[in-house]
């Protein structure tokens, strides 16, 4: 296992963290996983075992059941809090009252608080905005994350599933105040969807942002249970929740190139496509998830794949991006200034 800098701090984290998404299975969550505390803190201890010291959860995960489940784990598991970076997030509907969703500094505050009831633990080190709040302005939200850093409650903070512009008018409010900047971005990022390649890469690069692919697997597609050829048995994660969107065709154009690369490397479909992650250089550490210990072993497993310079081009040529604009604009007036 390797580790990387979260961004610009000083913090390592495993090139692969354990996401606990498929503990609890209360209401909406219950398609994606239903483990309970005998199952998820098996799973914990598979991934410390393997040197995972990354571990993500969320509020909403479960409606608090997720980050509960995580908690009493690591606590029964005798690990030391400072062994451990744990990920919480906030922002989504936590109860029925007008004021239980959404980046207000009420809201904010109050989720942290109940979250670190949830992990039994005095600190988080990583928290996220789960989300664009389009109702609550970035001033508030990040005065209100300023606000929990200064209490000793978060260590650092981080954005999910907003756009660059938002990111970066964000860190610039918060530099213009004095406040504490977004340090790592967790988007969704497969070989199957590129699409933050556009924009947000570019940026993260730029702003030395870390970046935590959520779903490598593209929900599941990407698990070596789907092919063009293959009908679904009804049994797999997306025959019952069928996100994210994404292209199939593509998906299954590049599942077709993917093949003849993992049986050349013995491995399977699902390790090639998060090795292809691994070999990115924006990507700090890959979130995976798992319902059964065998699964997160064979997931750890694509951590020792070493991908050759021609598995790559062919990867990189099947999943490539159709240049848009300004990006073809780009390119071509970038040709008059390469030297020689």
């Amino acid at each position: 296992m390797k580790y990387k800098f979260i961004g610009n701090t000083g913090v390592l984290v495993s090139e692969l963290c354990f996401g606990t998404m498929t503990f609890g299975g209360e209401g909406y969550w219950e398609a994606i996983g239903r483990l309970q505390q005998e199952e998820g803190s098996a799973l914990v201890k598979t991934a410390l075992d393997s040197g995972i010291n990354f571990f993500d959860t969320a509020n909403v995960y479960s409606y608090g059941k997720s980050e509960t489940i995580l908690g009493q784990a690591l606590k029964d598991l005798g690990v030391k809090r400072s062994d451990v970076v744990i990920a919480t997030k906030a922002r989504g509907r936590m109860a029925p009252g007008a004021n239980q969703i959404g980046l207000s500094r009420l809201h904010i505050m109050d989720s942290v608080n109940e979250s670190l009831q949830r992990l039994g633990t005095d600190h988080i080190d990583l928290f996220y905005v789960h989300g664009v709040d389009a109702e609550t302005s970035l001033e508030e939200t990040m005065r209100g994350l300023e606000d929990i850093v200064r209490s000793g409650k978060v260590r650092y903070l981080g954005v999910s599933n907003h756009a660059a512009w938002q990111i970066m008018k964000a860190n610039g409010i918060a530099e213009k105040n004095g406040w504490t900047k977004f340090v790592a971005c967790q988007h969704y990022y497969t070989i199957a969807g590129r699409d933050l390649e556009r924009e947000l890469v570019p940026m993260m690069k730029d702003q030395n942002l870390a970046l935590m692919p959520w779903s490598p697997l593209a929900g599941g597609f990407l698990s070596g249970k789907y092919s063009r050829n293959n009908e679904s048995t009804g049994e797999n994660r997306r025959d019952n929740f069928d996100f994210p969107p994404i292209d199939k065709e593509k998906a299954y154009d590049i599942i077709d190139v993917i093949e003849p690369i993992a049986q050349a490397h013995s491995v399977s479909v699902a390790q090639i496509a998060l090795s292809w992650l691994l070999h990115q250089q924006s990507v700090t550490s890959v979130i995976i998830g798992a319902k059964k210990p065998e699964q997160l072993k064979e997931n750890i497993a694509a951590t020792s794949i070493t991908l050759t310079p021609e598995d790559l081009e062919k990867l990189n040529a099947i999943s490539a991006l159709k240049t848009e604009y300004p990006q073809w604009m780009f390119e071509r007036q970038g040709r008059d200034r390469i030297p020689g």
